[in-house]
């Protein structure tokens, strides 16, 4: 290929593996199970030179500290970014707007946790490019729907650090009736330690004596996470 067609090359979504294609794995396996980078590479659908689609979601995520960050960014903003133009910043804007929309119409539908994947896809958009560590509380009422999520710890988690009776506070708060606890790893690595098992079972013990369930523990990395409680970590 030459210099010239190489500039004028634009990845797309069809440039990545057909197992790994973000509109045939919601056909396959419905829109949940897509990362928050890969539902955006659907609406993008092509990529910038260099740059598959994907890679331009992820680091958009990035750059604006996640969906929300990304929401908030203004149009003039998003179109100097390298990988958007005009047409996709206003297909994104206007879904951003539906979703908004939606949410007022139906204030009582909160989102429903169904399965570690549900949880996941909830924080991993925004937490699986996070520099430090960081712990979050997903706050739960008795359907497994979202009641709040709050971050609970900032920089390295360790027993000696993690009070486990603060992570409860807004659930106790709040009258949740089950938590999630969802942490990162930034090396992208998201395989529990050592470290993480001793917590999540001190967390665990915690819960039981306020009364407030812990459904599960997930640790998050490079767009791939973890469940502690589906490896069988901590949880009997």
């Amino acid at each position: 290929m030459s210099e010239t067609d190489n500039h004028d090359y634009h990845p797309t979504i069809h440039d990545l593996p057909s197992g790994e294609r973000p509109r045939e794995r919601l056909l396959r396996e419905g829109p949940t199970a897509l990362s928050t980078a890969e539902l955006l590479a659907i609406i993008f659908r092509v990529g910038a030179v260099g740059e598959n689609v994907l890679s331009v979601s992820s680091r958009l995520l990035a750059k604006y500290g996640g969906l929300a960050g990304l929401a908030r960014a203004p149009i003039s903003d998003l179109q100097c970014e390298y990988g958007l133009g005009e047409a996709k910043v206003i297909t994104l804007k206007a879904a951003f707007e539906l979703g908004r929309r939606l949410t007022i119409a139906s204030p009582d539908e909160r989102f429903q946790i169904r399965s570690p994947g549900d949880a996941a896809n909830l924080l991993m958009g925004e937490m699986s490019f996070l520099e430090q560590e960081e712990m979050r509380v997903v706050m739960l009422d008795t359907r497994n729907r979202v009641i709040a999520i709050t971050t609970a710890y900032q920089g390295s988690l360790n027993t000696s650090v993690v009070r486990v009776g603060e992570l409860f506070r807004e659930a106790v708060r709040r009258n949740a009736a089950a938590v999630i606890i969802v942490h990162n790893h930034p090396s992208g690595d998201p395989s529990p330690s050592p470290e993480d098992v001793s917590v999540t079972r001190a967390i665990i013990q915690a819960g039981q004596l306020l009364d407030v369930d812990v459904l599960d523990h997930l640790v998050i990395g490079q767009q791939r996470f973890v469940s502690l409680k589906e490896r069988g970590l901590a949880f009997s």
